[in-house]
């Protein structure tokens, strides 16, 4: 590993060199509105759900993409290249047309959530794709969606400018009390786990980030995988997808929405957070946490995907029912990381359906969550694979619910009756979200809908 002196990065087109002392898990946000005094960018919930605190990262081949300032360590934004809104001007060094036409069509007001709006805007300009979706991370408080939508509409798409940039090289960031390491390799992040084993494992840091942000917390080591490039590979195959841990959920979007049997997990991979969270969060993370509430880890179950796991002893493989033991508890042992996820096809003519209840439609915590795959033959269901997420310590198989289903007619009474049986898979408890009454209902009404989801695809 390299000892670096600084922390560089090139904020709103000039390169940028920190201090040494400037500890490496202090947030974007918080340097931001600190030492620059660039305070355009706004805090609003410090926990990536309002989008005031929205920058831009400027990808190397052209694109876009927003991100929270807020859960961004600086650390993490090493040698990439940010913009803020203050960087963001016209040809004439005014205002930019976002921001015109921002203001000509009222869509300001007081302001305070206009400079994220702005910036998710400016990215969706070369982003492209749905802009109620683009949209989705920015919360507004004073004029609603309408004269913003108004404005988007007006405003041209624009193409992607790729820029030069270096390959990144290993370093060490050393602050007071603290070593945060950027590995590049599979075997630099396996020896520096094994050498450092009570280090925290930071990826998108959508969920560990809340520790910096919120609790101020200051761990002594911290090792980055965002460069480690066997993490990042993505191999498509005709009998799955091979996705390293550390690809982002946008990309793994895009893969589900383009490939074959995927649909349903894209479905739910669009209410996985919004756009912001999506470019900053990866599987692997969300796998790693093995938190009851993680969005993805149904839809895995269901799959019957698998996680490769690499360590000091070599590398091994295990289904995700197994790695995952109980309440945020992997089978992770010492020096070991998740090197990569592999999701199998499903089988053509398979119904693949994921679902969550949470009370805002997008970017909320999962109230309760159901994953169905089965296969229809003969107008049986020959095949069934059940997960649930939210309504027990961890994310798991219903056993009971695919007894029910295998072997059964296809018809309304089966998913009624496994809507039943269900019941006796979760173990679902009460909190501020949903008591444990309403998530015994909702899994059942969850199973019971596909009934009437895919009868009306005229299923033999």
């Amino acid at each position: 590993m390299v000892l670096s002196a600084a922390i560089t990065f090139t904020l709103n087109g000039t390169p940028t060199a920190l201090p040494p002392d400037v500890s490496p898990t202090t947030t974007l946000l918080d340097w931001l509105r600190g030492t620059p005094r660039l305070t355009g960018t706004k805090e609003g919930c410090a926990e990536g759900d309002c989008g005031a605190c929205t920058v831009v990262l400027e990808q190397p081949d052209g694109g876009r993409a927003a991100v929270n300032a807020c859960l961004l360590t600086l650390g993490q934004l090493h040698g990439r290249r940010v913009r803020s809104v203050e960087g963001l001007r016209g040809e004439d060094g005014c205002a930019h047309v976002v921001q015109e036409t921002m203001a000509a069509c009222n869509g300001t007001q007081c302001g305070f959530c206009t400079p994220g709006i702005v910036m998710s805007v400016w990215a969706h300009q070369v982003e492209g794709g749905e802009v109620h979706e683009a949209l989705a991370g920015n919360l507004c408080r004073c004029t609603g969606y309408r004269p913003i939508l108004e404005a988007v509409s007006k405003l041209q798409p624009e193409p992607a400018a790729p820029v030069e940039t270096a390959p990144p090289l290993a370093v060490t960031f050393e602050a007071p009390g603290q070593k945060f390491f950027r590995p590049v390799s599979l075997a630099q992040l396996v020896h520096l786990r094994a050498e450092h084993p009570n280090a925290m494992l930071l990826a998108g840091g959508t969920d560990l980030g809340l520790r910096f942000s919120e609790h101020r917390e200051r761990p002594a080591k911290v090792i980055c995988t965002l460069d480690v490039a066997e993490l990042g590979v993505v191999e498509v195959l005709p009998e799955g997808m091979q996705i390293g841990a550390a690809v982002p959920y946008r990309t793994l979007l895009s893969l589900c929405e383009a490939e074959t049997g995927f649909g349903g997990f894209a479905d739910l991979l669009r209410r996985l957070g919004s756009r912001q969270i999506r470019t900053m969060g990866t599987l692997g993370g969300n796998l790693g946490t093995a938190s009851p509430i993680g969005d993805a880890l149904p839809p895995l179950l269901a799959l019957g995907a698998s996680v490769r796991i690499a360590g000091p002893e070599g590398e091994r493989e295990m289904l995700v029912e197994d790695f995952l033991i109980d309440y945020r508890k992997n089978a992770l042992q010492m020096g070991e990381v998740i090197r990569d996820l592999w999701l199998p096809r499903p089988a053509p003519g398979a119904l693949f359906s994921c679902d969550k209840l949470s009370r805002r439609h997008d970017q909320d915590i999962t109230a309760a969550g159901l994953s169905v795959l089965i296969g229809v033959a003969d107008g049986r269901i020959a095949s069934a694979r059940v997960a649930h997420g939210g309504v027990g310590p961890k994310a798991a198989r219903a056993v009971a619910a695919e007894a029910a289903l295998e072997g059964a007619a296809f018809t309304q009474a089966s998913f009624d009756a496994a809507a039943e049986a269900l019941q006796g898979d979760i173990t679902p408890m009460g909190d501020l979200r949903a008591s444990a009454e309403y998530r015994r209902l909702a899994c059942g009404n969850l199973m019971r809908r596909l009934w009437f989801r895919w009868s009306a695809q005229e299923v033999v």
